[in-house]
């Protein structure tokens, strides 16, 4: 937990997550620091299951779980003596963006959600990037293939990890793989405790996320939602699809000139932060 120095009365309040397979101690902890010196009382948060955060077994990742993380940050902050219940905002990075949408969508108490480039986890498990592999038939190999590993995980008595970033990268490799290796894999962004620096999350976690859509009653949002992606950004697609189902005045995209998926994990000059504190200001009155 971050607190603003100097702030008197009761604050404003933000809880931080992502990007999926990360910890807190990257990205999540650099948002809510920043944030934190801008006036608002901040937490950044491991999900269920990783880092420091509690659960059996590990490194799972589930939609349902992971949106009630949300909820249970919201629970902690509604609490906290130096917190105005009334004015709590979350902010989502990559897979947990799609998580932000989620839970603005269920929890009344979130009066602002921003979701910094975005993931929709639901959608890239069933249809692949790009949706390249939205079939019927795609679907049920990758449905086969999962229930097989989970006989497999059964009799082993452990849980097969599908891998963090590649390292070394394939020369062949698409830019955002690339991307995500300069990140992960390196000083600028590795850590011991994070699945993509190092075994990735449970191959059997993907099936959750193929048979739920996170993301079905986004529409229906009415508190405040900015989303922020790179212009260049692979995974756009995901925050311009998601903004298009958004209703009201108060939801807003912001496209960042040729940033790519990964600048806005930890680039300060590409983090639009006088953007989300103008947000947040305005929404968390």
């Amino acid at each position: 937990m971050y607190e603003p120095k100097g702030a008197d009365g009761k604050l404003p309040a933000i809880a931080v997550c992502g990007p999926f397979g990360a910890v807190k101690e990257q990205a999540a902890g650099l948002y809510a620091q920043t944030m934190a010196k801008r006036g608002f009382l901040t937490i950044a948060f491991d999900p269920s299951f990783t880092g420091e955060s509690g659960g059996q077994p590990r490194y799972v990742a589930s939609p349902d779980i992971n949106t009630e993380d949300y909820q249970a940050a919201v629970d902690f902050l509604s609490i906290q003596d130096k917190v105005d219940p009334e004015r709590i905002g979350i902010i989502g990075i990559c897979g947990w963006g799609g998580m932000a949408i989620n839970a603005a969508a269920i929890d009344t108490r979130i009066k602002a959600t921003v979701a910094s480039t975005m993931y929709d986890m639901t959608r890239v498990n069933a249809n692949g990037y790009f949706d390249s592999e939205n079939s019927e038939e795609a679907r049920h190999e990758k449905r086969r293939a999962l229930n097989a590993q989970r006989i497999e995980d059964y009799k082993n008595g452990t849980y097969a990890l599908a891998g963090g970033v590649s390292d070394p990268m394939p020369e062949d490799a698409p830019f955002y793989f690339k991307d995500y290796h300069a990140y992960y894999k390196t000083d600028r962004g590795y850590h011991a405790r994070s699945l993509n620096s190092n075994g990735g999350w449970n191959v059997t976690s993907s099936l959750s996320f193929m048979n739920m859509p996170i993301l079905k009653y986004s529409g229906e949002i009415k508190s405040a939602v900015l989303l922020i992606h790179g212009e260049k950004a692979h995974s756009c697609y995901f925050s311009k699809d998601v903004y298009r189902e958004l209703k009201g005045d108060n939801k807003e995209l912001m496209i960042i000139p040729d940033a790519v998926h990964t600048d806005l994990y930890d680039q300060m000059d590409i983090i639009p932060f006088d953007k989300m504190s103008e947000f947040f200001k305005e929404n968390l009155k």
